[in-house]
């Protein structure tokens, strides 16, 4: 009885210490599962990160490229406005030129533009169909190119070849010096036009017989001699020059310009300082004095201005092929804002004298 007794003992604490066992070997057993699982979860939210990272890349892209393709569309559209407004100016040329024969301040193509609503001047059509130009706002001017100093006119070129025009090279040191310039850059400047024209004879263009876009020898493009500089269009392309300056520019900006071809100063849009440094025997306070008189009533020739120049100044002749009461060269200036597009312009338009056509010669844009 007492062996049963021993017996039945010894196998209860047999089960206890199974059972222990049983549940230690539970507990390591789910120990090692509690790890696997937080590490599958952890590798699928990096999973789900990276997409999401990937997919809104993708759709930052997209969005890129369809802001991309409308601002293009933008601004092409501000093109085509721009040229319409060129279109419209040039309309406003030739009808000066048709109603009268000499150009000056005050006139219809000297009004300026502030800024308008495009529907403003196309009207309001088809309202059901769009804005109709609500959102494109247009600013412009014109500018008399015959106003300023013509850097073209201090090279003279004939089939002979080219050489400094003295007359205007003194004329152009006598403008440095009022306006604040170093005299001693006209020969340098000079000597930079002189050697950026090619060689060669006068060629046609203008529509006049003086020559076109490289007529009369001036060659603006295609310059075939690799030795020479580039040909200058424009008073940025004398930087480089000893002694000119970006401040040297800016100050010139308003005065002084480059042509395709030699013209004469127009005396009815010329600032005083141009007229004075044109006219070397005219001091400038007498030049005021002419734009002053020139207010009241314009130069109707050149015999007019001569006239009233010798009030101030005896014994002056103004020759035609330096002086002029009309216009060939314009420049238009206008900036149009589309939406987010913005785009500003400027065009050298050149107007024949004889038939008042007009045409554009070269555009910039930014």
């Amino acid at each position: 009885m007492r062996r049963d007794l021993q017996r039945c003992d010894v196998q209860r604490r047999d089960q206890r210490r199974d059972q222990r066992r049983d549940r230690h070997c539970q507990h390591r057993r789910a120990a090692r599962r509690r790890p696997q699982r937080g590490a599958a979860i952890i590798t699928a939210l990096v999973v789900v990160a990276l997409a999401a990272v990937l997919v809104s890349g993708l759709l930052w892209r997209q969005q890129v490229q369809i802001r991309r393709v409308e601002n293009q569309r933008l601004g092409q559209q501000a093109v085509w406005v721009s040229r319409g407004a060129f279109d419209w100016t040039r309309l406003i040329l030739r009808a000066q030129a048709d109603s009268a024969a000499v150009t000056y301040l005050g006139g219809v193509w000297d009004v300026p533009i502030a800024e308008t609503r495009l529907s403003d001047f196309i009207g309001r059509f088809e309202r059901g169909r769009g804005n109709n130009g609500d959102a494109t706002f247009l600013t412009g001017a014109i500018e008399d190119a015959q106003a300023r100093f013509n850097l073209r006119n201090l090279v003279a070129v004939s089939l002979e070849g080219r050489t400094l025009n003295d007359a205007s090279l003194g004329q152009f040191a006598k403008l440095l010096a009022l306006l604040g310039v170093d005299g001693k850059l006209a020969p340098l400047i000079a000597q930079r036009v002189l050697e950026s024209i090619p060689m060669g004879g006068p060629a046609r263009g203008f529509g006049d017989g003086t020559g076109g876009p490289g007529g009369d020898g001036v060659g603006l493009a295609g310059a075939q001699d690799a030795d020479r500089p580039l040909p200058i269009t424009s008073l940025a392309n004398l930087i480089g020059t000893p002694g000119v300056s970006a401040e040297v520019i800016a100050r010139l900006s308003p005065f002084v310009t480059v042509l395709p071809m030699p013209t004469p100063i127009n005396l009815n849009t010329a600032s005083a300082e141009v007229i004075a440094a044109s006219v070397i025997e005219l001091p400038l306070e007498a030049a005021q004095a002419l734009v002053a008189n020139r207010e009241q009533a314009f130069f109707l020739n050149i015999g007019d201005a001569q006239l009233r120049l010798q009030r101030f100044v005896k014994d002056v002749q103004l020759s035609s092929d330096r002086f002029d009461v009309t216009t060939r060269f314009f420049f238009v200036r206008g900036t149009i804002r589309h939406e987010r597009a913005e785009l500003t312009r400027v065009a050298l338009i050149f107007r024949d004298p004889r038939t008042h056509a007009t045409r554009i010669v070269s555009v910039d844009e930014s």
